[in-house]
């Protein structure tokens, strides 16, 4: 089903006994289980009646533990396991004990099951488990698809849009939903409260990035070399390459690196193709997760939630994705 699809099921009362949230798309998922704390716990005290899991520390009992705990104050439990995905040592235990677990849990369950994953191989029993309860996340692809997205997002957030202002935020930003939303919003800022965003506004606040210089950042944070990669950024940020857009990039570019270490693909041209591959052979995936995590916190430091002025919190980022 799509993130659509069970928010309709969800608006609809229906809440099943287990999901399977998957796909290459981050947005997408963390709105989906978001969506799902929401139904299933409502405003329950979640100190009792929700559990996180990761894939790769978890045991197979401590899930079904938890899976047969009783609610506190609520109707159900939730359960959140998070990236069950590497098919050796205690994962291939934990997805092993999967489909047992699935079956177990039925409409009386005093828990409600949410696996998500970055990727997942659909002939695997754990996943054919979930039968049709699988929130596919995958960002559209087509141009058409994208721009309706950016549309229904500027709805949602408020933000009127001017002829020819979505398709221009998908052209220049892509197949990336978290992407266009941190793009149309700086454009929203960049127009002022209570006005249209044109295309000139997101021309204006999405500028290109040249790729020569991404490349150059990027295969220095590969290959470690500090310096170089200090240097580079500093070029482009004296290029007058805003702090947000260069952060943005290397997201991208690390989203996409783990999605192929991770099985997965990306849609680019065959030389791109090729770089990436390169680069992803590079980084271990629990090391690509500790990148974004890295990247995650920058981009609140951006926001003015931490102590550094934007160079500086890029500079200490880049420092630690090449160490």
């Amino acid at each position: 089903m799509t993130p659509e699809a069970l928010q309709q099921e969800l608006d609809a009362g229906r809440v099943r006994s287990a999901y399977l949230v998957a796909g290459g798309e981050a947005l997408l998922r963390d709105e989906s289980i978001a969506a799902l704390r929401c139904a299933v716990l409502g405003d329950a005290p979640a100190d009792f009646n929700f559990d996180r899991f990761e894939g790769d520390t978890v045991s197979p009992g401590a899930l079904a533990d938890a899976l047969h705990m009783l609610p506190v104050f609520a109707a159900r439990r939730l359960v959140w396991l998070r990236e069950p995905t590497g098919g050796r040592g205690s994962w291939k235990s934990l997805c092993e004990a999967l489909p047992a677990l699935v079956r177990e849990l039925g409409k009386d369950a005093p828990a409600v099951l949410v696996v998500s994953a970055t990727s997942i191989d659909r002939r695997t029993a754990w996943v054919r488990a979930f039968g049709d309860a699988w929130v596919e996340c995958e960002a559209p692809r087509g141009a058409r698809e994208l721009v309706a997205f950016v549309k229904k997002d500027a709805k949602r957030l408020g933000i009127a849009l001017a002829s020819g202002a979505a398709e221009q935020l998908a052209l220049r930003v892509g197949a990336s939903l978290i992407g266009l939303r941190n793009e149309l919003e700086k454009a929203s800022l960049l127009a002022g409260a209570g006005q249209k965003v044109t295309a000139d506004h997101v021309a204006a606040s999405a500028a290109d990035l040249a790729e020569e210089p991404v490349w150059d950042l990027t295969d220095a944070i590969g290959e470690g070399r500090a310096g170089d990669a200090l240097a580079v950024l500093h070029k482009v940020l004296g290029a007058g390459a805003a702090p947000p857009l260069v952060l943005g990039t290397l997201a991208s570019h690390f989203r996409k690196l783990l999605r192929l270490r991770t099985g997965g693909a990306v849609a680019a041209p065959p030389f791109v193709q090729r770089k990436l591959e390169t680069q992803a052979r590079r980084y271990a995936p629990a090391r690509l997760l500790v990148c974004l995590r890295a990247i995650h916190d920058t981009d609140q430091a951006l926001k003015g939630q931490g102590a550094l002025p934007p160079p500086l919190a890029l500079e200490r980022l880049v420092m630690g994705l090449a160490a």
